[in-house]
C-alpha cells in the first residue's frame, strides 16, 4: 500500500494527475485502472479519476497482489558496494535486467539477490522484492535494495522527496559549450512506439542537471544529477537537446566511437540510512570499456 499526504501545491489537482506525478512506478493509465477498481482511496473513500484532491487529503493506493510465480534464487556474482541488515547497494553490470517480468524469470538482479540475501522487502511483491528504484538493462552502476519493509518505505519516501542524490557519468555526442545546464522537460510514453519515452507536454515532470567534465572533438563527458526518476530520463533528455548518449540503441541516431552499448553509468549514490539516519555515500568506478573509450578519446585530442 502506498500512502501520500497532499501538499498545498497540489490543491485542486485531479487525482489521476496527482498520482501520476507522485507514484513514479505507475503510468497514468494504470492509475486510472486502479481508480476504476476501487483501489485508490481519498480519506479512506473510493474516488473517480476526475476527483480533485485537497490540501491535507490522505491518498492510499492498494495494489492488487501479483500472480504468484516462483522466482528462482540463482548463484550469480554480485558487485556489492555497501551492505548491512537494512540495505544493500549493488554495482550492476551492463546487460543485467533488474527484476523478472512476464516470461523472463531468470538471470536478473533479483534472482541473484534472492540467493545472496536471506530476506528482502516484500512491498513490491514477488517479482520485485526489495527493489526501490531501477536502472536500465544496459546502464551500469549503483542501485539500492531494501532488505525489509521499514527500510523500503523510508527509502521510497526519500526518493519521493527528491533527497536521494544520484549522479551518473554520460558520454554524449557533440560538444556542449556551456559548463552547466538543467533540462526541465516532461516525459511521457511515446505514442508511436510504446517501448520508448519522449518529451511531451502531457508527460510527468522531469528534471536533469548536468555539468561538463571533459570535452573531446566530437563527444562530451557529463556528470548528470537526477532530480526526478522517470523511465529512460537521462537518455530522453540528452536526445531532446540533440546530444544523445553515445551507443544508445534506442535514442541515438549517431554511431558511437566504440560500440559497447550506451555509455551511461550511475557512479554515486547518496542517501540517509533508514535506521541510523547517517548519510551514506557509495561510489562505483566506470566499467573498463567506458574508461578505455575515454582514454582513447583523450589520446586523439
Amino acid at each position: 500500500m502506498n500512502r501520500f499526504l497532499v501538499e498545498e501545491a497540489f490543491h485542486q489537482q485531479r487525482i489521476d494527475k496527482y498520482l501520476s506525478d507522485q507514484a513514479n512506478d505507475l503510468s497514468r493509465s494504470r492509475i486510472q485502472e486502479l481508480i476504476k477498481q476501487g483501489n485508490v482511496l481519498i480519506n479512506a473513500k473510493p474516488c473517480k479519476s476526475n476527483t480533485k484532491v485537497k490540501s491535507g487529503d490522505e491518498v492510499l493506493i492498494e495494489l492488487p497482489k501479483e500472480t504468484e510465480v516462483s522466482i528462482e534464487a540463482q548463484n550469480i556474482p554480485l558487485d556489492i558496494r555497501y551492505e548491512d541488515s537494512d540495505v544493500i547497494v549493488i554495482n550492476k553490470g551492463k546487460g543485467t535486467v533488474v527484476h523478472p517480468s512476464a516470461g523472463h524469470y531468470r538471470d536478473t538482479l533479483v534472482n541473484a539477490l534472492l540467493y545472496h540475501c536471506k530476506d528482502l522487502s516484500g512491498i513490491n511483491g514477488e517479482l520485485r522484492p526489495g527493489i526501490v528504484h531501477r536502472i536500465d538493462k544496459d546502464t551500469t552502476g549503483l542501485i539500492i535494495v531494501a532488505k525489509n519493509d521499514a527500510a523500503h518505505r523510508d527509502l521510497a519516501e526519500q526518493l519521493q522527496k527528491k533527497t536521494v542524490n544520484r549522479l551518473y557519468y554520460a558520454l554524449v555526442h557533440g560538444v556542449i559549450q556551456h559548463d552547466f545546464g538543467t533540462i526541465d522537460a516532461p516525459i511521457a510514453r511515446d505514442s508511436k512506439d510504446r517501448q520508448k519515452m519522449t518529451v511531451a507536454e502531457n508527460g510527468k515532470a522531469a528534471r536533469t542537471h548536468f555539468k561538463v567534465l571533459e570535452r573531446f572533438s566530437q563527444f562530451t563527458l557529463l556528470e548528470c544529477r537526477l532530480e526526478t526518476g522517470r523511465t529512460h530520463q537521462i537518455r530522453v533528455h540528452m536526445k531532446y537537446i540533440d546530444h544523445p548518449v553515445a551507443g544508445d540503441p534506442k535514442y541515438s541516431y549517431r554511431k558511437a566511437f566504440r560500440e559497447f552499448g550506451q555509455y551511461l553509468h550511475a557512479h554515486q549514490l547518496t542517501f540517509v540510512h533508514p535506521r541510523t539516519k547517517e548519510t551514506i555515500v557509495v561510489e562505483a568506478e566506470c566499467p573498463e570499456y567506458f574508461e578505455d573509450t575515454l582514454n582513447e578519446l583523450r589520446e586523439m585530442r
